[in-house]
């Protein structure tokens, strides 16, 4: 694979840098990178940028948000925090809670150092210069929009504070936080190149189709149905780049297809050099698997409609629960793997037997309570790498913001406004379950006496599933109280007398008047007692 070449060169800016985690917002000493010594060469000032793209995102939190919501359940140990908060029991000292506010605020450090320094370095091409500090304009906003969304009034840093400020800095109002994150985005977007302006050594850097929907994504978070149809409307129109639905859902998500017409902004990986290992504890384990830590819900598979568009629970779907996976719709298959999936990986194909007492030979998949195979009978096989490293480590890149997300955003704001008709439909629903394999006219056609509203945000429910969106999706919507309260299940393993067989994974709980925002962190109001705290904590 033809790789970002920069990500070796960013190892060891990236370890002086993590040292953010002990002094919280004073993240390293002052002169470590602003004294002019550093700032000799465009080699240099890109190295150092390299490392703000280093902290875009994890593959932890990629996968782990989605255990956050009703789509999956970690069933073993508290990976980011999410056994924690599905189940309502955390507090300020969540190490999840502290992680992402040190995780964010150190990709804000190096944006500002990198802005407040790169206009020292000599004999730069100005142009050159100009769309660096428009990469970090953006990186330095996306980590402002992460924060607001989780905490709400965060402390808004666009220059880098001395120890003295960090220790006394306050929240600013989101409200300022909003516009300070819209008013990059939008900077950066009139410098940005499109990809096709990239040369080939700089692709997956930040582009201006990135910043564009990113701006949707906000102004979708927000309920500003207007601007996220203004932006969608700006990448639909080719204004930004040539973006498109790749042609095979399953396909999207191998390693042969990376930079896909489809993807947006991605999380970048090296094989070797720089991976993700979160496979290890969501794959089958006959397909190498050391245990599952991550397992996709029953409710999740529930939302899965059938071939011909309708839910499982109406009549007409023709859905038969003593045979659940017939007749779905394709994208299960391609995301989970259940009860007699034929798994296929470098080493062959083999069937995934989950049903207790099913398997014939090596029962390891197989539910069990207390075990290490899945707590809800399924397993993952989105993302899943064919060309895995040791324990079953990929390069593979991890998609924040695809294109077909720009649909689905699309979608939901003209159905907000009042205005989708069979013309938005037919952009947007119908493209993309053709796309996924739905070929009968109930699901592809157009009928306005659907509920709009619960269709579209079912079709964005199965389209992005284990992409790690579902937890900001019911937040915005409102209706965390109503998903994330009570069991969440899995497969009909169980009892009959109990959820009629369906198993209980985990009880969750979700109190409106809290959760909606997340604690700000227990050590850092002991270090800067001007960091009020949320309601209800």
């Amino acid at each position: 694979m033809n790789k970002l070449p920069f990500y070796p060169k960013l190892l060891l800016l990236a370890a002086l840098l993590a040292v953010s985690g002990c002094e919280k917002l004073d993240l390293i000493p002052e002169n470590t990178f602003t004294d002019a010594s550093y700032w000799t060469s465009t080699e240099k000032a890109q190295t150092f940028l390299n490392t703000a793209y280093s902290q875009l995102y994890s593959s932890n939190h990629f996968f782990y948000n989605e255990a956050l919501s009703d789509n999956a359940y970690n069933g073993r140990g508290d990976n980011a925090g999410a056994a924690s908060i599905a189940s309502g029991t955390y507090d300020a000292s969540l190490g999840r809670i502290q992680s992402e506010w040190d995780d964010r605020y150190a990709g804000i450090k190096t944006c500002n150092l990198f802005l407040q320094n790169v206009d020292r370095v000599p004999d730069m091409d100005e142009g050159l210069r100009e769309r660096m500090k428009a990469e970090a304009r953006y990186l330095r906003a996306w980590q402002h929009f992460i924060l607001m969304t989780w905490f709400g009034d965060v402390p808004l840093l666009d220059s880098d504070p001395t120890i003295e400020e960090a220790q006394t800095l306050s929240r600013t109002p989101r409200s300022e936080v909003l516009a300070f994150v819209l008013e990059e985005f939008r900077a950066a977007a009139d410098v940005l190149p499109t990809k096709e302006e990239y040369g080939e050594a700089d692709r997956g850097r930040i582009t201006q189709g990135a910043a564009l929907a990113t701006l949707a994504r906000v102004h979708l978070y927000e309920g500003n149905w207007q601007e996220v149809v203004n932006y969608t409307e700006r990448l639909m129109s080719g204004e930004a780049g040539n973006y498109d639905l790749f042609s095979s859902y399953s396909g999207l998500f191998l390693p042969q297809n990376e930079y896909s017409v489809e993807d947006i902004l991605s999380i970048q990986y090296v094989p070797e050099l720089r991976t993700w290992g979160e496979f290890f504890d969501m794959a089958p384990l006959s397909a190498g698997a050391r245990l599952n830590a991550l397992a996709p819900t029953q409710e999740l598979v529930d939302s899965y409609r059938t071939l011909n568009g309708e839910p499982i629970g109406d009549p007409a779907s023709g859905y038969d629960e003593s045979d659940p996976y017939e007749n779905r719709d394709p994208r299960l298959e391609a995301t989970i793997v259940y009860h007699g999936y034929e798994w296929t990986d470098n080493s062959g194909t083999h069937t995934i037997y989950i049903e207790p007492g099913s398997d014939p030979d090596n029962p390891v998949d197989e539910y069990a309570p207390g075990s290490s195979a899945s707590p809800t009978g399924y397993y993952t096989r989105k993302y899943f790498d064919p060309t895995y490293q040791s324990g079953l480590s990929s390069g593979l890149n991890l998609m924040l913001i695809r294109y077909a997300d720009v649909l689905l955003m699309y979608a939901e704001a003209k159905m907000e406004l009042g205005e989708f008709d069979q013309s938005v439909w037919d952009q947007t629903v119908r493209r993309l379950r053709e796309r996924a394999g739905f070929t009968d006219a109930l699901a592809l056609n157009y009928d306005a006496s659907q509920d709009l509203r619960e269709v579209i945000r079912n079709e964005r429910r199965v389209e992005l599933a284990m992409e790690g969106l579902r937890i900001f999706d019911i937040r915005r919507w409102r209706i965390a109280e109503d998903v994330l309260n009570g069991w969440a299940h899995g497969a009909r393993f169980g009892p009959t007398s109990v959820d009629d067989g369906y198993v209980r994974a985990d009880l969750r709980t979700f109190d409106p008047t809290k959760h909606y925002l997340w604690p700000i962190p227990r050590d850092e109001r002991l270090i800067n007692d001007n960091l009020t705290q949320n309601p209800g904590w």
